[in-house]
């Protein structure tokens, strides 16, 4: 089976780890990579949970991947719990934006599956293992340097970044927020039509008073009463 041109760090831990012979290494556990130049180098597997030893694995000894499981090729390197928590990784790492803040945690990345290349990281706004919360995109070219646990950005909130996936809590924080701004337009619409017709109504009220003075103002010429009863032909 063709293997992915690319991959989430996260779909490639969960997957479960099989070798020739129908050989079960466990389930991913941690990402070996290289933080500096942005690349994956492996990542590591646990074969028990009473098992204090980790099985590595390098990238180009992946064969295929069937549904859930990654079929390797080659056996892996042993090492321990301990001494893999000492290798550099950006998983988990705090994000720091212009002003020196934190506004996110970086959660899981893209990269590519034959060179290792990290692609994109993506941010969560706290805890990124609460199942369903939300992701935001952070290209490699917005990272101005990186620390131990540190990484730091040119954004200066998780809004300036392109949001992957949203949760439920956010889906419905944005409807609310869109429903209060058309609210707010069709309140805005209503006032200025309310302006406009009152406005209107004064102009007419205006030429009805001007012509009304126009009518009772009027220099009319008054009549005797002989002009009259000469033009009467009855009197």
């Amino acid at each position: 089976m063709k293997l992915p041109k690319e991959i989430l760090l996260s779909e490639l831990i969960n997957y479960s780890v099989k070798g020739n012979m129908a050989l079960n290494y466990g389930n991913g556990e941690n990402v070996w990579m290289h933080p500096p130049v942005h690349r994956i180098l492996g990542w590591s597997s646990r074969p028990s949970n009473f098992d204090l030893k980790r099985n590595v694995w390098r990238l180009n000894q992946i064969s295929q991947i069937i549904d859930n499981e990654i079929y390797v090729k080659g056996e892996p390197a042993i090492s321990d719990l301990a001494t893999l928590n000492r290798f550099p990784t950006l998983i988990e790492a705090n994000l720091i934006n212009t002003n020196g803040s934190k506004i996110g945690v970086i959660a899981d990345f893209l990269f590519e599956l034959k060179t290792g290349k990290i692609k994109y990281y993506l941010v969560s706004r706290s805890n990124p293992k609460i199942p369903g919360s939300s992701r935001w995109k952070l290209n490699i070219e917005n990272i101005n340097d990186q620390q131990p646990g540190l990484v730091f950005c040119e954004s200066s909130s998780l809004d300036d970044l392109f949001l992957i996936k949203s949760s439920f809590k956010n889906e419905f924080l944005q409807k609310g927020k869109k429903i209060f701004n058309r609210f707010d337009d069709m309140k805005n619409i209503a006032a200025n039509r309310l302006e406009d017709w009152l406005e209107e109504d004064e102009d007419i009220n205006q030429n009805l008073d001007f012509e009304e003075k126009s009518f009772y103002n009027d220099d009319r010429k008054s009549r005797s009463f002989r002009d009259k009863k000469e033009d009467d032909p009855w009197i």
